[in-house]
């Protein structure tokens, strides 16, 4: 799929990290039990540890012993003599959480984080192993399946100092209605920002679902799967290149403020989620979207159509039907979007680790397509069904629960369906949610139109590595605090935090990744 791509820099968090410097196809069959050791190990089974999300979902099996985990065990640990541990972090703190065990020196053999610029800092302290040896020796299959574009993303200073995985779809934020309400009133589906905002107000006032307190707008706090979609997209002005990419967030883009503006307006006419600043798992806001509450929300290109999402929903509100929308227009009549890079995850060994060969390894196994496939898809028959030719996942409870979609937190060399095949990927993912198939692939084609992804520094940029935590955390708050506030208090509010979190470091932050940038454009000439 041919995407129109900008570039813009991706808001990073990260923290300070101290006392580091010392420190084949859906067709293949695969066993859940491990083929008889060549010959019996004479000495003790090594312990490797991984890292796992603990996501907090309901009716989670254990993270450390379910049906994924002892397929690991059996198929890689026993024919290496290793017994595979994964030890959960809550997925909320990771970069918290990561960085204490890191300080600590017990981070997992295998750690990851999503943030780019926490493995810049552990790369520059010599936190982590420099990982060019070891893909030589025991990361061939890893090596070509990821491939040197995705790998490129895990190089620091010309050193290979993660695995990013690779990210086999590229679509991110979508933007669903309730169709069924739309039909209630005898209203169109909305195509234009003002015509979603008429939208709005007619389900605050009419409300066509008849439930107790209805939500026009579902929100959580900022930084979780509910968003704005390119809500700020459409009202951003016209930037050179240079200006796009360098500047962290978007407080300084011409246009931003009259988005924020228009989401303050949104708050106090009582059209968005009235406590959504207060909602910091997210949990309020997927109970009020499963309760058939809310009218209008954005999240992940794929939200609505998730287990956690989609029964519960069917089960309270059988006849709730969420359709993709596409209203942001910008100044271009473009609908512009962030999409993800080609690269996910980063996946790290800090330099802590007694078993950085037997993580490498680890790795490699996983990139064979049979250990991959079931990972993602499990068992035929019991995990997943073929349906012209393309696995579809059953959803289940108990050991054969998949915590994450296809099993993405134990899947650390893939973010997203991975068949072999890109045709086949876009299917699947239309597939992963049985009577949805012409929704998910709604939704992915908007989500990957007019499309922009972030711009990747090669050199480490030192003032984001020592202010982004603090500017990470600045940004939530500057944000929820600019919709909830007095609509007369907007302007005042907006100017004085802008130059606050420009004294707190994001006006260096700007200033060294423009010399990056420079310096980046006269390399090429």
């Amino acid at each position: 799929m041919k995407m129109k791509k900008m570039l813009v820099v991706l808001p990073v968090s990260t923290l300070f990290i101290g006392a580091l410097a010392g420190c084949g196809g859906e067709s293949d069959k695969v066993s859940q039990s491990a083929s008889p050791a060549a010959s019996t190990p004479s000495s003790p089974p090594v312990t490797l540890t991984v890292e796992v999300f603990d996501r907090g979902i309901q009716g989670q099996p254990d993270l450390n012993n379910n049906t994924w985990t002892r397929y690991i065990n059996d198929n890689f640990g026993k024919q290496n003599n290793a017994i595979v541990k994964f030890v959960a972090v809550p997925r909320s703190q990771e970069i918290d959480k990561l960085n204490v065990l890191m300080a600590a020196g017990e981070a997992p053999d295998v750690s990851f984080t999503y943030d780019s610029a926490t493995v810049s800092r552990y790369a520059k302290v010599n936190g982590i192993v420099q990982l060019n040896d070891l893909l030589a020796k025991h990361g061939k299959e890893l090596t070509n399946y990821l491939g040197k574009t995705v790998l490129s993303y895990g190089l620091f200073d010309g050193k290979q100092m993660a695995i990013p995985a690779k990210r086999t779809s590229l679509a991110w934020n979508g933007m669903f209605i309730r169709k069924d309400w739309l039909d209630k009133l005898g209203m169109p589906v909305p195509t234009t920002r003002d015509e979603l905002y008429n939208t709005l107000v007619a389900f605050r006032d009419k409300n066509p679902g008849g439930v107790d307190g209805v939500i026009p707008w579902g929100l959580a706090a900022t930084g979780l799967n509910y968003n704005y979609g390119n809500l700020g997209e459409s009202f951003w002005g016209k930037e050179s290149e240079e200006q796009f990419v360098t500047a962290p967030y978007s407080w300084l883009r011409p246009g931003n403020k009259d988005a924020m503006r228009f989401l303050n307006k949104l708050y106090n006419e009582k059209l968005i989620s009235p406590d959504f600043a207060l909602d910091k798992t997210a949990k309020q806001a997927d109970a009020d979207l499963t309760n058939g509450k809310i009218g209008f929300f954005s999240a992940n290109w794929d939200y609505p159509l998730r287990q956690n999402i989609s029964q519960p929903l069917k089960a309270n509100v059988p006849t709730a039907n969420y359709v993709p929308i596409d209203v942001f227009q910008n100044y271009e009549g473009k609908y512009k979007k962030i999409a993800y890079n080609e690269n996910g995850v980063n996946v790290i060994i800090p330099k802590s680790s007694k078993n950085a060969e037997l993580a490498i390894k680890y790795l490699n196994w996983m990139a064979d397509p049979k250990n991959l496939f079931f990972l993602q898809y499990g068992q035929e028959g019991v995990n997943h069904k073929m349906v012209n030719g393309i696995p579809q996942v059953i959803n289940q409870t108990g050991d054969n629960m998949q915590t994450s979609y296809l099993n993405l937190d134990y899947t650390l060399v893939v973010n997203g369906v991975e068949l072999g095949d890109p045709e086949k990927n876009i299917k699947a993912l239309a597939a992963s949610a049985p009577g949805y198939e012409e929704v998910a692939e709604q939704s992915y084609k908007i989500s990957t139109t007019d499309t922009y992804t972030s711009f990747f520094f090669d050199t480490p940029n030192e003032s984001n590595i020592k202010f982004g935590k603090t500017l990470g955390d600045m940004n939530k708050l500057m944000t929820d605090k600019l919709i909830v506030c007095k609509p007369p208090e907007f302007d005042a509010l907006y100017d004085k935090l802008v130059a606050e979190y420009l004294a707190a470091g994001a006006q260096a932050v700007t200033d060294e990744n423009v010399k990056i940038y420079k310096a980046m454009q006269a390399s090429k000439k």
